[in-house]
């Protein structure tokens, strides 16, 4: 068999909650190649569940920052062993999970700098990290740490003002705060902290990577409007913070060359750019390749939206993130706990547990149900924060329910109206030109996207009361 004429491509790296992943892109924008390490699977000497390590407090949640190290080695030695030609590998990028962050140790940018290409990076990189497990999004630990930041620049309104979202406790700000309150011995020996993405660009640069605007956004420090870190946030977390994050940059910067140690050890060209990385939410905006206007919903468990903003409103809910396409406009996120999940209980308890029946009861019915409007949280909602089934019927009263294909459909569109109110919100318009991009396994149900729609198209009228009302 003939060989296959070598191609020249880019990687892009995914280092999400439970595995690495990359992807080799062709200059015809195809995919060529794939790989990744399952955390769980691949090193269960790490003992994690889903690529994480939840605390006996079951707030506490981190990650060993060794085993993305090592899911790197494995991942590359497997790409070796494939035949996979890097020396034809003109630039890497890529993602990481938001809000997790990496402390380096006193000495660790020399450790990149000197590796051996003789030896695996994470047998040289053992001791290059003053904090082992790293906090990562899912932990909720640090309210107190939140509640301190808000009330050092004035409260929740004006912290998301100046950083484009209220304190989070998953935001890294917040969780420095607590390593530092806790773990004085640790920050201090701390030279300097990584977000996940700049963690990884770090691993293939051999020194210290950037951190990006887009993901920097996340961390309830950045200056959304400046680009700069904010000194009264930084002031009320840790000392000597701004030395130990280094200057951001914006998301699509070049930030160096491979380290010689990968085109020692793997034959990538000394000349293969390192492009910044970014974190997974501000990637997707960029991956789905929307513009002003559009819209990015993804209907998964949690439903999600992504917007491209050019005059951006923070609010106390949601997120105002620096656009990583363009620095000059933003991107806004809208998360919905009551997703598929949400659907699937209304699928069971009004259309006999069938998805058919489901879509037949949105074919039965009128866009916009006869002035019947439902709202549908049974699970403490993040947007807004809120519980329970609310249902109002075409005079705006509040009744107890509707009949089954009135519940189905009210259920679809209350879900998708209350996104737009809360989309409008963070300064999102509709515009002509608009695009509603849909994903995530509700996507599938070409019903149910007939009615995302109202994402752009229906006229709230007088329904609009009762939302406000009740959100």
């Amino acid at each position: 068999m003939a060989e296959s004429a070598p191609r020249r491509c880019c990687l892009g790296w995914d280092f999400s909650t439970q595995q690495v992943k990359v992807v080799a892109v062709d200059a015809e924008m195809n995919v060529f190649y794939e790989e990744s390490v399952h955390f769980d699977r691949d090193l269960p000497e790490f003992g994690t569940r889903g690529g994480v390590h939840v605390h006996k407090d079951g707030l506490t949640v981190t990650s060993p920052v060794l085993m993305w190290v090592q899911a790197l080695d494995i991942i590359l030695e497997k790409m070796k062993a494939s035949g996979f030609d890097f020396s034809q590998v003109l630039a890497l990028s890529g993602a990481g999970q938001q809000h997790g962050s990496i402390y380096w140790q006193a000495g660790a940018q020399q450790a990149l700098r000197s590796l051996s290409p003789d030896l695996p990076l994470h047998q040289q990189l053992q001791a290059c990290f003053s904090i082992s497990d790293c906090p990562v999004w899912m932990d909720s630990s640090t309210t107190a740490q939140c509640r301190q930041l808000e009330a050092a620049v004035g409260g929740a309104q004006a912290l998301s003002c100046l950083t484009g979202s209220r304190a989070y406790e998953r935001f890294t700000g917040n969780q420095i705060a607590k390593i530092y309150q806790q773990n004085p011995k640790a920050y201090s020996h701390t030279e300097r902290i990584s977000l996940v993405s700049s963690f990884a660009a770090s691993l293939f640069l051999g020194s210290y990577s950037p951190i990006d605007y887009s993901d920097g956004s996340g961390m309830n420090l950045l200056q959304i409007q400046d680009k700069v870190w904010s000194q009264a946030c930084l002031g009320s977390c840790a000392p000597h913070l701004e030395e130990k994050l280094g200057p951001p940059v914006p998301s699509c910067s070049v930030v160096g060359a491979i380290s010689s140690y990968y085109v020692q050890r793997y034959r990538f060209p000394p000349g293969c750019k390192v492009v910044a990385f970014t974190g997974d939410n501000p990637a997707s905006l960029a991956g789905m390749r929307l513009e002003e206007g559009d819209i990015a919903v993804s209907l998964g468990t949690s439903d999600t939206l992504f917007l491209w903003l050019q005059e951006p409103m923070p609010a106390l809910e949601g997120h105002i993130f620096c656009n990583p396409v363009d620095p000059q406009h933003y991107m806004a996120l809208l998360c919905f706990k009551n997703g598929s999940l949400m659907r699937e209980k209304i699928r069971d308890e009004f259309a006999s547990c069938s998805w058919s029946e489901f879509s037949k009861a949105l074919q039965s019915t009128e866009m916009g149900n006869g002035g019947n409007l439902g709202f549908y949280f049974d699970v403490m909602e993040i947007t807004p924060e809120i519980i329970g089934r609310h249902r109002f019927n075409t005079e705006n009263h509040k009744v107890s329910a509707f009949p089954g294909d009135v519940e189905v459909r009210a259920l679809i569109e209350g879900q998708f109206m209350a996104k737009r109110i809360h989309a409008e919100g963070l300064g999102y318009r509709v515009m002509s030109k608009t695009k509603i991009l849909a994903t995530g396994g509700a996507s599938h149900n070409r019903d149910i996207l007939q009615e995302k729609g109202a994402l752009s198209s229906y006229s709230l009228g007088s329904s609009s009361v009762a939302l406000e009302l009740t959100l």
